[in-house]
This record gives structure tokens, sequence and C-alpha cells, in this order.
């Protein structure tokens, strides 16, 4: 019994490590063909907004979907300068505040339109066009419950994302449409706010982290061949 032991312990050990073994192999392939997925959709998202943001702008819809992300609309209403919110913004001009000004659209809807940056010190002084306007911009998606560890804090009136939904409870907007528009415009500008700052640059590292967890899987299964040949020509001996 005793002479049996160690070869039992080392049954037991090899198929620990051959269950440990397939099992990071296994998440490591998973993951690697996760990122060949998403290198996919990546590549299909920088071409069509590569195509849309040159496209000539349709009227803007009631409704949005992911599908309309970065799709050129265009509006016509009058802008609800009241009832604007400042919404924190971190961009190529410095921190401050994207000016999210409601229109209501000559279309029976109202529609949230990003008018874009002002630094915090001139936050007040804006250009406030009154009568008519038209718009033309690009479709963006809400983005709510907040930014990066910050919530939006509708009471205090802080806003760190541009929560559709939150702000048009926040200032009675009704019926307003599920997105918001960023107004395109000339980015040089000296007057405020500055538009047309929407950044359509993608990071796409995809490729190098499918390669890296390809590469983890290939060498915890070349690990795991290594020790069982050894095992298996200690066992021969």
């Amino acid at each position: 019994m005793t002479a049996d032991m160690p070869r039992r312990r080392s049954a037991g050990f090899l198929a620990g490590l051959s269950l440990v073994a397939m099992l990071l192999v296994t998440g490591f392939a998973a993951l690697g063909v996760w990122q060949v997925h998403r290198l996919a959709w990546k590549r299909d998202l920088i071409a069509r907004v590569a195509q849309r943001v040159h496209a000539a702008p349709i009227d803007a819809p009631r409704v949005a979907t992911q599908a309309d992300e970065y799709r050129r609309v265009v509006a016509t209403g009058r802008f609800l300068h009241d009832k604007a919110t400042l919404v924190q913004a971190s961009t190529v001009r410095g921190p401050g505040y994207w000016v999210m000004t409601p229109m209501e659209t000559d279309r029976g809807f109202i529609l949230l339109v990003n008018r874009g940056f002002v630094p915090a010190q001139d936050r007040q002084y804006y250009l406030r066009p009154a009568g008519a306007v038209r718009v033309t911009g690009l479709v963006r998606l809400s983005e709510p419950k907040g930014g990066f560890l910050r919530s939006n804090d509708p009471t205090a009136g802080r806003w760190y994302s541009r929560d559709v939904a939150a702000i048009a409870g926040t200032r009675r907007l009704s019926p307003i449409a599920g997105y918001f528009v960023d107004a395109e415009g000339d980015p040089a500008t000296h007057s405020y706010p500055v538009p047309g700052l929407t950044v359509l640059r993608f990071p796409n590292n995809h490729f190098a982290y499918a390669i890296t967890w390809f590469t983890l899987a290939a060498m915890t299964m070349c690990a795991y061949i290594f020790v069982m040949h050894q095992e298996w020509k200690g066992a021969r001996k």
C-alpha cells in the first residue's frame, strides 16, 4: 500500500494538471476568438463611420438605433436656450463643457443638440441664436449612467455624460428623440460654442490582443505537453 501511494498521488496530480491546462487553453482560445470578432466589428465600424460622415444628410429621425450612430442628419426648428444643459467635457481645446441645447423641431419632437464646446470660464458667454435654425450633425447615442467613476447629479446640476433620458426628465422635455446630435461646424472658430469636435478616431488593437491570447493558449499547451512527456519518460525508467 505504501509503495502504491506515490503512483496514485502522481496520477491525481496529472489529472488535476490536465484539467487546469484544458481550462486555460480553452479560456485563452475563447478570448482570442472574441478579439477576432471584435476586430471584424471595429473594422466595420471604422468603414461605416468613414462613409457616413461624408454622406448627404437625411432628416433627423424620431428614433435612432445603434445602426444609425454617426449618420449625418439635418433638422430645423428653434432652440430652447433656457433649458440648455452643460455637460463636462475634455477636448483638444482643454477642459470645459458641452452645450446640450434642446431644439423644438418643425416635425413635432424635441431633439437634443450638442452645439459644441465652451471653456469653463466662458460657460455663460456663448452665442444663443434666436428664431428658426437649421442644424446638421452626427447622430450620437445616449450616454447613460454618468462618466467614468462619476454619476450624473441632476439635482446639483452636475453632468458628466450626455444622458438624453436623464436630461429630458430634468428639463421636462417631451416628446424627445432618444439620441442627440453633434452639430457640425468649423472647429477653428473663435466664438463659442465650438462645434465639430466629434472624435472620429477609434483605437483598433484587437489584432494584437487576439495574437496575445492565442499565444498564451499555445504556450500553455506546449508547457502541458512538455510536463506530460517528462512524466512519461520518468515512468518508462
